[in-house]
């Protein structure tokens, strides 16, 4: 089912899913797996490109010489920009701290106070995939068998998606929308 909510879609699995990411579990393989690089926004493309020297230091050798040849971004199969990929497989800006988990460098730098930004939106949002239309937006959840760790957790925690993701969500659309999802929510409780 879907929700109205100003001129967003939202799909009623963000509040009947619920999800928690176990980084412990799946060692953040979201960063190295999938068809593609992250989705970026044009916005988010400069304000990487403008701020790459306080990126680097937090990125592999690889990354480094990835983006140097290639860029920070390459245009998808549907003409969207995305961050570069090491060897067609890894974000260019991940690295592995020493647990073993793959971490993000432009969050990184962003948490150590070397940037205003954080994180692309759509790996902020995730397991939210936004698509963009002409006159509105859907926000729908994507179930991937690597974040089964994180489905199990959300529902021992009792941790629904938009909850979750409140910090993101308030990042991407403000406090208003965030208490308009919460409004929905109570009202999809009392129906049941």
């Amino acid at each position: 089912m879907i929700i109205e909510i100003g001129d967003k879609l939202v799909s009623t699995e963000l509040f009947e899913k619920e999800f928690v990411c176990n980084l412990k579990a799946c060692k953040g393989v979201c960063c190295v797996e999938g068809d593609d690089g992250a989705p970026l926004t044009m916005d988010e493309v400069d304000l990487i490109e403008d701020h790459i020297d306080d990126i680097k230091p937090y990125m592999t050798p690889e990354g480094i010489a990835q983006i140097e040849k290639s860029g920070v971004f390459y245009m998808d199969q549907d003409n969207e920009p995305v961050t570069s990929l090491n060897k067609g497989r890894e974000c260019s800006f991940v690295t592995k701290n020493e647990e073993g988990i793959y971490m993000c460098t432009i969050e990184q730098a962003y948490r150590e106070g070397n940037i205003n930004f954080n994180k692309p939106i759509s790996c902020h949002l995730y397991p939210i995939r936004v698509k963009k239309y002409r006159t509105f937006e859907s926000l729908n959840y994507d179930k991937w068998p690597i974040c089964d760790d994180a489905c199990t957790l959300g529902e021992q925690l009792k941790v629904k998606v938009y909850q979750f993701l409140k910090e993101p969500l308030i990042r991407a659309y403000g406090e208003s929308f965030y208490a308009e999802l919460e409004k929905v929510d109570e009202e999809l409780q009392k129906a049941k």
